[in-house]
């Protein structure tokens, strides 16, 4: 395998785990980011996100002279010797105005460092972006020396690290065979599935794979209140259906809503192509709403608990909150379902006391305004007239539940992920309300 010269642009959760795991395939990388301290403490080899097993691949591209890291996008582009071969641009595409993605970063980007491009360099979209996109950076950059693919990145946060190194499938698409080709083989050690397809086709596969996720998270959110409906059980439903091979086990514990920094502003981008190109998509627009639905759905089961009456009022009720990221093992709290419940119980009149183990008490956050944070699971409890379990962190399995039914003003516990153990709880005095099981 020929080692190539690759310039990243951005250090968010997709580039830095794009550029340290490209280091360890035995690439020359160079990141590049806008902020500066935080370009210091990368040199550092200081990590801000939490994400296993991407501080010892950061510190061993470094100490391999592999990975390396600077301040901008210019300065990225210019830090080999010979040029970088391949640009990867890692960089935000958050939702705008209507939902439609928000390329403005992409494009200053290329404005930035299109003039510095040596002669057949590849620019590789990598951040998640409208079908459509490549042809857009193509016609910016208005070289015919330089091309430009997309290569989007299928990465979960809190796996980020496990699903680069051992991918599914790896999608390149682009109108020039040989860029796409030599984009491809920076992958060849990995042995996955490669698919080499026009760009067009590349942007809407990532697109159409978090939609069909965001899909099967709201369908089976609705099986679970039907199960509930009917005196059936979820975790039973679930399994029946998970050994059936078309359909998988992944993607089939019903939650409180699905949300994070991808399915929310993807399943809202897609929404916008479908609606550019005349197209009514019913389907994914219903599942958007029942995941809307869902978030209402958890309070109202929160409030039937803890004060035994559907309508019943949870003004100055003090709850318990366990778990505030998107999901566990994360410290992501963008769109985050847990926060979202939590900001309905607050209009609501609640007084919530939170925990969870990636966010500190002293982070000052808007997106935290409508909880007070604690250090201590254990405080969480002190006298709160129920405990919701928001987020399925493992920890809280292993919690000494004796121990908090002695500080709760009310033995309730609202289990929105089905995380807990129906008898453990019992047996220490709690009763228990999980999701499509009664």
């Amino acid at each position: 395998m020929f080692a190539r010269r690759i310039a990243v642009i951005g250090t968010g959760y997709v580039g830095l785990t794009t550029g340290a795991c490209l280091a360890s395939l035995g690439h020359q990388v160079v990141c590049g980011d806008v902020d500066p301290a935080k370009v210091e403490r990368l040199r550092r080899a200081e990590v801000d996100i939490l994400e296993p097993g991407l501080v010892e691949l950061v510190r061993e591209g470094m100490a391999a002279g592999r990975l390396s890291f600077v301040v901008g996008a210019r300065a990225a582009v210019a830090g080999h010797e010979e040029g970088a071969e391949i640009v990867y641009l890692c960089v935000p595409t958050p939702m705008g105005v209507g939902g439609v993605a928000d390329l403005s970063t992409v494009e200053s980007v290329i404005d930035e460092v299109g003039a510095l491009l040596q002669p057949g360099t590849v620019v590789v979209n990598k951040s998640t972006v409208p079908v459509g996109t490549a042809q857009r950076t193509a016609e910016l950059l208005n070289r015919s020396d330089v091309s430009v693919v997309s290569n989007p990145e299928f990465l979960r946060e809190g796996s980020a690290v496990h699903d680069f190194l051992n991918p599914d499938r790896i999608v390149v698409g682009g109108d020039q065979q040989d860029a796409a080709e030599r984009v491809s083989a920076l992958y060849a050690r990995l042995g996955a599935p490669t698919v080499l397809t026009d760009a067009a086709s590349a942007e809407l596969v990532k697109y159409a794979a978090n939609c069909f996720l965001a899909m099967k998270l709201s369908y089976v959110n609705a099986m679970a209140e039907l199960c509930e409906r009917l005196g059936a059980n979820i975790a039973d439903v679930t399994e029946g259906m998970g050994y059936d091979r078309r359909i998988g086990q992944a993607f089939l514990a019903p939650g409180p809503g699905w949300g994070g920094s991808c399915l929310p502003k993807d399943t809202s981008a897609m929404l916008q192509v479908a609606d550019s190109a005349d197209f009514e998509f019913r389907l994914l627009r219903a599942t958007i709403d029942t995941n809307e639905r869902q978030r209402q759905r958890i309070v109202d089961k929160i409030r039937l608990a803890v004060t035994g009456r559907r309508g019943g009022s949870l003004s100055h009720l003090r709850l318990g909150i366990y778990g505030l990221t998107f999901k566990a093992n994360t410290d992501d709290l963008r769109d985050s379902p847990a926060l979202a419940v939590a900001a309905l119980l607050r209009q609501a009149g609640a007084e919530l006391l939170a925990y969870d183990p990636a966010v500190r008490a002293d982070t000052m956050r808007p997106e935290l305004s409508a909880v007070t944070v604690v250090d201590d699971p254990y405080l969480v409890a002190k006298e709160a007239d129920g405990l919701v379990i928001l987020t399925e962190w493992p920890e809280f399995r292993t919690l000494d539940w004796p121990r908090l039914a002695t500080t709760v003003r009310a033995q309730v516990v609202i289990d929105t992920r089905n995380l807990l153990d129906k008898d453990v709880l019992g047996r220490a005095g709690f009763t228990w309300t999980g999701l499509g099981r009664n």
